[in-house]
């Protein structure tokens, strides 16, 4: 326990070299790409946006898509989609139901209606429209990808002239989709929103410490939702270092080593499960 209060403090980072090499093959192919899915965690709406892709992209017609809509404080995301609504995105709140894929797909036709117009003026045909996915680690890309390919998908595979880290997923006859890896960008300039892609899984758990996010759940928890966290605790107070909160926790679920002294990584570990599984209720981190 000593030793993980020690390294609480260390910065959080992790941008691995396949991150990298994602953004540079996007950019690469990005000629071949009409529209694009950009999947953002309705918990988290401004941590889990990728902060450098809209440059990424340049002009391309994007939808912004709230993956995990059904767990988020519904309240509080409403108010981050009506943000980037006025900012000019296109947004669609998704659990990634069969509704909410009838509604992206209705909307990426709307979009690409007026560039099919033009080019069957030119004499030329219509033809699948490509579609690029993108998101950070775990925001529900695959969860979407499965949903709009549904159990009749045509295929899936590498095209030609792509790495195995970016592959073309056919849905019938009038999309294509490019899905790619979840990736980060080089540097946290704001620790509270990489503590945050921590605590909902789109960091690396090997890479954190999990006695500092499983901590920074506790406090975030007492402050913007203290009643869910006396409903899954017992807990209505945070002592300054935690461990009487960590000592309820791991009496009231069983972590606890020979001798009856608390396990305190068992106790992190079982803090950032249950927000990840929502046992921690409806929930958003994020602040404007």
């Amino acid at each position: 326990m000593e030793n993980n209060r020690q390294n609480s403090t260390n910065n959080i980072n992790w941008f691995p070299g396949h991150m990298a090499k994602t953004k540079r093959e996007i950019k690469e192919k990005l000629n071949l790409i009409d529209l694009v899915y950009e999947v953002v965690d309705a918990r988290m709406p401004i941590s889990s946006k990728i902060k450098d892709i809209d440059d990424l992209l340049k002009n391309k017609k994007k939808i912004m898509i709230m993956s995990k809509y059904d767990i988020c404080d519904k309240e509080k995301t409403n108010k981050f989609i009506k943000y980037y609504e006025e900012k000019g995105y296109t947004v669609i709140s998704s659990d990634i139901t069969t509704s909410c894929v009838a509604q992206i797909l209705n909307k990426t036709t709307s979009l690409m209606e007026p560039y099919f117009k033009e080019q069957e003026k030119k004499g030329l045909k219509r033809r699948a429209t490509r579609v690029l996915i993108v998101g950070v680690p775990n925001v529900g890309k695959s969860t979407l990808i499965n949903k709009i390919v549904g159990k009749n998908k045509a295929g899936v595979g590498s095209k030609p002239g792509f790495t195995k880290q970016l592959s073309w997923i056919r849905v019938g006859k009038n999309i294509e989709l490019l899905d790619s890896p979840g990736v980060l960008w080089p540097k946290f300039e704001n620790q509270e929103e990489a503590k945050t892609l921590a605590a909902l899984s789109s960091i690396k758990e090997e890479v954190v410490n999990t006695f500092d996010i499983s901590s920074f759940i506790l406090r975030k928890m007492y402050e913007l939702y203290p009643k869910n966290l006396e409903n899954r605790y017992g807990i209505t107070s945070l002592s300054e270092d935690l461990i009487k909160e960590y000592d309820i926790i791991a009496k009231k679920r069983g972590a606890l080593k020979k001798g009856g002294m608390s396990d305190y990584e068992k106790v992190s570990k079982i803090i950032i499960q249950d927000l990840q599984n929502a046992y921690l209720g409806n929930i958003t981190f994020d602040n404007f």
